[in-house]
């Protein structure tokens, strides 16, 4: 079996309101094996978003203990964290997160860059063409249709080979069929890079593809379904 990935020990987000602290998440634990796949569904408000942006680093919990890829996030400051997203993470977003004022090639370059290797141009080109965009290098966002953007995104993501990938409502501003083409190609990267993958999203059917789901109602886990 597969060493864990990623953990959460009873896990809990309270932040402050006009009416006193409200409880975005409460006492959540659960563990990801390495090269697994988690849908997080709930309806809007569940605390969905939140527990993503916890798992990834991008917060910090109130209460509980998170690790990722053997860094306990939970202990970590801001920089350390952000030095473990940019070594292990990567990320799919709804609106697609492109920089408008680079290509696509560029923008698929950018992660490489900072890394510093020196193959950052073929290592994109070839994932553009991996995800059918040979043909889009020197397009900007403004050029391509939100099909072709978040295909971009994609590439971007799986660009420095992340351990895991992390990708909130991926599908959630493309039609349908579109969608359904995105879900394809992310659930074929995936597999074919031996990525573990952790997805937010609303649709059934597209949380089902996953091997593993949870389900969040008022910041608490009701329902928890493994093969």
């Amino acid at each position: 079996m597969s060493a864990s990935i990623l953990s959460a020990r009873h896990l809990s987000k309270v932040v402050p309101s006009t009416e006193g602290e409200l409880a975005i998440l409460q006492d959540l634990s659960f563990e990801l094996a390495a090269g697994d796949s988690l849908a997080i569904v709930g309806s809007s408000g569940s605390g969905k978003s939140t527990l993503l942006g916890l798992l990834a680093g991008l917060d910090l919990p109130s209460s509980g203990e998170i690790e990722l890829a053997g860094n306990a996030l939970h202990t970590l400051d801001e920089d350390r964290r952000a030095q473990v997203r940019a070594e292990q993470v990567g990320f799919v977003f709804q609106s697609f997160q492109l920089l408008d004022n680079l290509s696509a090639l560029e923008n698929v370059m950018l992660p490489l860059e900072l890394e510093g290797r020196v193959d950052a141009r073929q290592r994109a080109g070839d994932l553009l063409q991996r995800v059918g965009l040979a043909h889009r290098l020197s397009h900007f966002p403004r050029q391509l249709s939100g099909g072709e953007q978040q295909r971009v995104a994609i590439a971007r993501a799986f660009a420095a080979n992340p351990v895991i990938l992390f990708a909130d409502e991926p599908t959630g501003n493309l039609d349908s069929h579109t969608g359904e083409h995105i879900s394809d190609l992310l659930f074929q990267l995936n597999q074919e890079r031996g990525t573990t993958l952790v997805l937010v999203t609303h649709e059934e059917r597209l949380a089902h593809r996953c091997r593993r789901m949870i389900r969040l109602e008022a910041g608490r886990l009701i329902d928890c379904v493994e093969p």
